[in-house]
């Protein structure tokens, strides 16, 4: 083993439990975070106002700047448990979406249209008892 990572096992050893423990609770969060989406949020040609659109601008300032830290943790461990033992596709993809970006509504259509992503996300809804995610046919070009 070359001498840096046997010097820095304690950061190993952290970074490897870190990836359990957020393994884990994406396990238990993401599905209840799918079925609160909407039945028709990806059906409109804007992103739907968020409840948070009439709240106090400190209020609505302060749940952004969390919002997006959240995220931005989230996607540095994401890109760190494609190396580390966890799941770092969904980790990574549950930071994207905390993330505030320009055209990230579009993003998010695109995503949800992929079968290998609207699928699962159908069925883990039709299991807890929600109805599918409608979604905005595709213009033709």
């Amino acid at each position: 083993m070359p001498d840096w990572i046997t010097e820095n096992q304690q950061i190993f050893w952290i970074l490897g439990i870190a990836s359990v423990v957020i393994f884990f609770a994406s396990l238990l969060i993401m599905p209840a975070l799918i079925v609160r989406i909407p039945t028709d949020y990806f059906s409109h040609d804007d992103r739907p106002p968020s409840r948070w659109a009439t709240t106090h601008p400190a209020i609505r300032l302060t749940i952004l700047i969390g919002k997006n830290l959240l995220g931005a943790v989230l996607v540095l461990g994401g890109l760190a448990m494609l190396v580390l033992p966890g799941q770092g596709l969904l980790t990574l993809f549950a930071g994207i979406v905390l993330l505030d970006f320009p055209r990230k509504y579009d993003f998010e259509r695109w995503l949800v249209r992929r079968p290998w992503v609207h699928r699962p996300i159908n069925w883990l809804r039709r299991k807890r008892g929600r109805e599918p995610l409608r979604l905005r046919p595709k213009e033709k070009p």
